[in-house]
């Protein structure tokens, strides 16, 4: 079953089953078709988020347990709601409370689980979770040998955590090993297990196995094989075949080894009716490969689709000179995206590339190649960093007829280019990634292949959604997972072509606009997408609040802190985060806001890996920058308060503004929408961990009550969430009346003629018996002086959008006004009563309301 709505709904951090079920009569309420669950297999202690997954066959007990499972999904079907499951096919915990990783640890090869996990068992196993090197800790005597308190076996002991030791080093001896006090001693017992503790410093160049990204947390485990399927899927299966679970969302795809093939025995296996979707960052005009057995995406993509009907794109180039002015340089986003790349290959993921490295190597010298190992490593290098999508996707029989083209396409750029490789070394590795070797260097070629494209996704991540957008803040709200990292133009046209494309490719894709990793809350992104329509006024703005808090810039060794740069995300990432409705007199929302402003201040700057970094802090930096965050936020700075809050108010409209719009997009635009929990109203969160809070469900409810129409006449409505709210709750409920119209229906973009043409976003969804129409501002900044209720004069004087035959002269229900109204060939804008920003028409004929 397709869904016609799903609400994303964090676990953990205090949400439990019993506390989501008794959510349950709400969601029915607002609209939802499906509760999307976050990860609820049992992961480590004390897990925040459940993708750290430590047993997959068991039900988390700090949730619940399998019992309050079943309560949940029992109490789901009674409201005629279904479930989809957060499933990780990519990883699990590398912890000690992984029972299966802990066989490895204590039997090495000869575990049963050794080929579960993506271990590299030419070399011993690396546990890269020491604070210091081994010798050194032991040295120290922070390092020794007691009995683990689970087992009573010996075990080495290091920060409350027992590594067990293997049989064959202690066997029969246990006593004299317990009693080890030689460090000689120790360190030759070190040397007989099968693993080997070290720095987590050391993780980058020497670590023995596939990690999530950079998370030596997270080991890879390998779905490609059958066993190691089965093991992992037993309950997920259970749970879909038994009508628990309607759907699946799979984290991460573009980790796997064979994408198509996990999908394909997932498919077989759960069935042709249950909802597959798959998280995948899809570059601009990037499709889903169109023989994965899946519905869609979960829409990552539709955000970057936003951008192109809220930015305004003839004055971007105004706040660009603008942001560059404050930086004191020009910006060239080519040479920082190559900047960025280049720091993850030759650092971050070094011991990624020496592994591809080494394997070219090895074929080239099987092989009889005369090539320069220096000139494949180059040519590797700018292979890894000119790919412009995060994989492709070969089997070990070759390169799909469009990769071998964008492979092509990507090679004779390099050699175009002021970075060209040898060409005989590029030459061979193209040859590798397209199985033109040796017969017997083709598995080989194969795990080369299947290791460079396990990179390319990480690798563009980290280096674009972690790094650049860290390093880049001419507007926040263009940095977000899916967007493009280079300089590009914005337009409505492109929107309704992507739009088009949408329904043909991936029509049961989710469409999202917040996620637990999007880089900040819907609104949020919408308030900041307006300092694209007023660059002048933000730039002065920002010229006199810099001013005002002059006396808290500092001068260090490396420079002054914070520089200009980082005043201008400062202000910016404030501003997203404002709260609407903020009272600047009450001290205990200030220091709340400045909790959570504070830590996302310290993972931009981590992130960004200039003066600071997660591996090498610099503390005297940081601690200038803080201490000017905080100080944006003290009670005792109330002229900056009161200057930053009366400068934000046109911004706070104009973004409310983008925030409907935004939504009634997503809801009639092709795809099924998924609210991310408090979504539903305003959402102005920051950066992971503060998006993963939970709303105030209580508020929310309240808000719901009574099923009334939005009253967009009231700034408070506005400003406090429920005009959002109300609007969201009035198209899903239209959405599960028409759910054909939704889902099938074409897609026509409506244009508008006339004076205010460019301030309208239109288009129409139609199927044979029903159609429907949705028209919103856009770009409208200029006209939100006097507040959020205007005439419509203001917003679409002399505009008007004409109408096809299929739409003209049929009468229509007015979704939001309550009301019936007869459309001729075109829609007058002006003619419409004042108050309701939106049009919402459903054609009479259909015999249907939402409510």
């Amino acid at each position: 079953m397709i869904p016609t709505a799903t609400y994303r709904l964090q676990f953990r951090n205090g949400m439990t089953f019993a506390r989501a079920a008794a959510l349950v009569p709400y969601l029915k309420q607002l609209g939802i078709s499906h509760l999307y669950a976050s990860p609820v297999f049992t992961a480590t202690s004390g897990s925040t988020h459940g993708y750290d997954i430590t047993d997959f066959n068991e039900i988390d007990p700090a949730l619940g347990g399998r019992e309050g499972f079943d309560r949940l999904a029992h109490t789901l079907k009674e409201h005629g709601l279904g479930l989809i499951l957060d499933i990780v096919p990519n990883h699990m915990a590398s912890s000690l409370e992984n029972t299966w990783w802990r066989d490895v640890l204590e039997h090495g090869e000869n575990s049963c689980f050794a080929r579960h996990f993506d271990i590299d068992w030419t070399r011993r196993l690396t546990l890269p979770f020491l604070g210091d090197t081994f010798e050194i800790l032991l040295e120290n005597d922070e390092i020794g040998i007691r009995p683990d308190p689970q087992t009573d076996r010996p075990a080495f002991f290091y920060a409350d955590n027992f590594y067990p030791l293997t049989p064959e080093s202690y066997r029969g001896r246990e006593a004299v090993i317990l009693n080890l006090n030689d460090k000689k001693a120790i360190t030759d017992l070190h040397k007989l297990q099968p693993y080997r503790l070290m720095s987590w410093r050391d993780a980058p160049r020497e670590l023995s196995y596939r990690r999530f990204f950079e998370v030596t947390g997270l080991v890879g485990i390998r779905v490609e094989d059958e066993t190691v399927f089965a093991d992992t899927h037993r309950l997920i299966l259970e749970l879909v075949k038994t009508g628990v679970v309607d759907g699946l969302r799979v984290d991460h795809v573009d980790g796997l080894a064979d994408p198509k093939g996990y999908l394909q025995t997932l498919r077989q296996e759960a069935g042709a009716d249950c909802y597959i979707t798959v998280e995948k960052i899809l570059g601009k005009g990037e499709q889903l490969p169109p023989d994965w057995p899946v519905s869609g995406t979960t829409g990552y993509e539709f955000i970057s689709s936003l951008s192109e009907v809220l930015v305004d794109d003839e004055q971007l180039d105004a706040l660009r000179k603008a942001y560059e002015t404050v930086a004191g340089q020009t910006m060239d986003m080519g040479a920082e995206l190559r900047a960025a790349k280049l720091l993850m290959v030759d650092c971050n993921f070094e011991g990624e590339f020496t592994r591809l490295l080494n394997l070219v190597i090895n074929i080239a010298q099987a092989e009889g190649v005369a090539v320069e190992v220096l000139a494949l490593r180059q040519a590797l290098r700018e292979l890894l960093i000119a790919f412009p999508v995060y994989r492709t996707y070969g089997t070990p029989l070759g390169l799909p007829a469009k990769d071998r083209a964008l492979l092509n396409a990507i090679t004779a750029k390099i050699q175009a280019g002021e970075h060209a490789a040898d060409p005989q070394a590029l030459d061979f590795l193209s040859r590798l990634l397209t199985g033109n070797v040796a017969p017997d260097q083709v598995k080989i070629a194969g795990e080369f292949l299947t290791r460079f494209q396990q990179l390319t996704g990480p690798l563009m991540a980290k280096s674009v959604e972690d790094t650049l957008f860290f390093r880049q803040h001419m507007d926040l709200a263009l940095n977000e997972v899916g967007a493009e990292p280079v300089q590009r133009a914005f337009s409505a046209a492109r929107f309704h072509k992507e739009m088009k494309t949408r329904l043909e490719r991936q029509p049961d894709a989710m469409t999202s606009t917040s996620t637990h990793d999007t880089k900040r809350g819907e609104d949020a992104r919408a308030r900041l997408y307006t300092l694209t329509e007023a660059p002048k006024m933000w730039a002065d703005f920002v010229v006199r609040w810099r001013q005002m808090n002059q006396t808290k810039v500092i001068f260090l060794n490396d420079g002054i802190a914070p520089r200009g740069v980082d005043t201008w995300m400062l202000y910016q990432a404030l501003a997203g985060v404002w709260p609407a409705t903020m009272n600047l007199h009450d001290e205990t929302a200030l220091h709340a806001l400045e909790a959570r402003f504070v830590e996302f201040v310290q993972k931009a700057l981590r992130e960004a890996k200039l003066r600071t970094d997660w591996v090498d802090n610099n503390e005297a930096y940081e601690n200038a920058v803080l201490d000017y965050a905080r100080y944006l936020l003290s009670p005792e700075n109330e002229a900056f308060l009161q200057a930053f809050n009366d400068g934000l108010q046109p911004f706070i409209r104009a973004g409310l503004v983008n925030s409907l719009t935004q939504a009634v997009i997503k809801l009639a635009a092709p795809g099924v929408p998924d609210i991310y929990q408090g979504s539903e109203a305003l959402n102005f969160s920051l950066v992971d961990p503060d998006n993963r809070r939970e709303p105030n469900f209580a508020l929310l409810e309240h808000m719901l009550a009574g099923d009334a129409l939005p009253n967009f006449s009231v700034d408070e409505d506005w400003l406090d969430g429920k005009v959002k709210l109300q609007t969201t709750a009035c198209m899903l409920r239209l959405r599960q009346g028409k759910p054909d119209l939704f889902r099938k229906g074409g897609y026509l973009p409506l244009l508008a003629n006339g004076k205010q043409a460019d301030n309208v976003i239109a288009f129409a969804r139609m199927n044979d018996s029903d159609a429907f129409i949705m028209i919103a501002p856009r770009l409208v900044f200029d006209a939100l002086h006097s507040g959020l209720a205007l005439p419509p004069t203001a917003l679409w004087a002399q505009t008007e959008i004409p109408l096809p035959d299929p739409l003209a002269n049929r009468r229509y229900h007015d979704i939001l006004r309550g009301n019936e109204r007869l459309l001729t060939d075109s829609i007058d804008l002006h003619s419409f009563n004042s108050g309701v920003p939106v049009l919402l028409m459903l054609i009479k004929d259909s015999e249907s309301r939402c409510f």
